[in-house]
């Protein structure tokens, strides 16, 4: 199920995985392929993730490999996505998807392990499950964002319906995500993100409805306002939604892990080189909390 040596490498590469990893992923996967307890979790592993291709039903949980701890235990989903690819691209086909859609929206395995890296100074896949969307045709990278097709859940579908539009808990939304390493957050980032987006649901899933596009993030805790200038880029983010739910779990690692890479790093420790790190450390170091912000806009593709 796995390509050969040479063209692992490739495919690796095409993947945006870091050309660090590349050799020693190479090597373990001559393992896989040649042990046959490996390859019949391999083949189960692969049928788990490809089953309901192109639903809309939010991530699968892999198998989890009963296997020593270890880089081939941390690395073995790269080989589930790999092996998952042929079906992936043919998905894709299917749907018309352009061929540099794809890449980018794939290449989300290689930034995966780029974050695993920086943060344990070693190779792996740091949220497998999160990258199941990918590979199952459920989201894609358009310009800056990336857009999930989800639906809407009982609290945050509830504002778009008060506001008038055509949905509700159910309908069909996007959720867009926000990846590391992808430059800044400008508004005109943003704007063009948003006008890809209309423009491809509309041409590739042109019987699904998309009305909303909803956000769940820390980027939408209002209380960053009270540290950032209101012509950030963060701030005019924030504006361009409306608050679907205020939610008031403490999620103090969330904005550490994103903008420190590391969730677990000591207050003291978090840097203060820019204006974001010192709103997040300065706020926590004063006793507050961070939260997850709910937020939707009116969209228009499909239907």
């Amino acid at each position: 199920m796995l390509p050969d040596t040479d063209e692992l490498a490739v495919v690796l590469l095409d993947l945006g995985v870091p050309h660090e990893d590349i050799d020693d992923l190479v090597r373990m996967g001559r393992r896989v392929t040649d042990d046959p307890e490996l390859r019949q979790f391999l083949e189960r592993s692969v049928g788990a993730l490809v089953e309901g291709m192109g639903e809309v039903g939010g991530p699968v949980e892999l198998p989890r490999l009963d296997w020593a701890s270890g880089a081939l235990r941390r690395c073995f989903p790269v080989y589930v996505f790999v092996a998952a690819l042929p079906r992936t691209r043919a998905y894709h086909r299917e749907r018309g998807i352009p061929a540099d859609v794809s890449r980018r929206t794939l290449a989300d395995l290689g930034r995966n392990m780029a974050v695993h890296r920086r943060r344990y100074g070693r190779p792996g896949v740091q949220a497998p499950r999160w990258l199941t969307r990918h590979f199952r045709g459920e989201l894609y990278q358009l310009g800056r964002l990336q857009f999930e097709r989800a639906r809407l859940g009982q609290r945050t579908g509830a504002g778009p319906a008060a506001a008038g539009l055509d949905v509700g808990p159910g309908s069909l939304c996007l959720n867009l995500h926000i990846p590391d390493f992808h430059g800044p957050l400008s508004p005109a980032a943003v704007d063009r993100s948003l006008a890809l987006a209309g423009e491809f649901f509309a041409r590739h899933f042109p019987r699904e409805r998309y009305r909303a596009v909803t956000c769940h993030s820390w980027l939408l805790d209002p209380q960053l306002r009270q540290y950032l200038p209101a012509d950030s880029n963060i701030v005019r983010f924030q504006e361009r939604f409306r608050v679907a739910h205020e939610d008031t779990e403490p999620a103090d690692t969330e904005p550490v892990q994103f903008v420190f890479g590391d969730p677990e790093l000591p207050l003291e420790r978090l840097p203060r080189r820019t204006a974001v790190e010192r709103a997040v450390g300065d706020h926590l170091r004063a006793g507050g909390h961070w939260h997850i912000g709910h937020g939707w806009l009116p969209f228009d593709a499909g239907g």
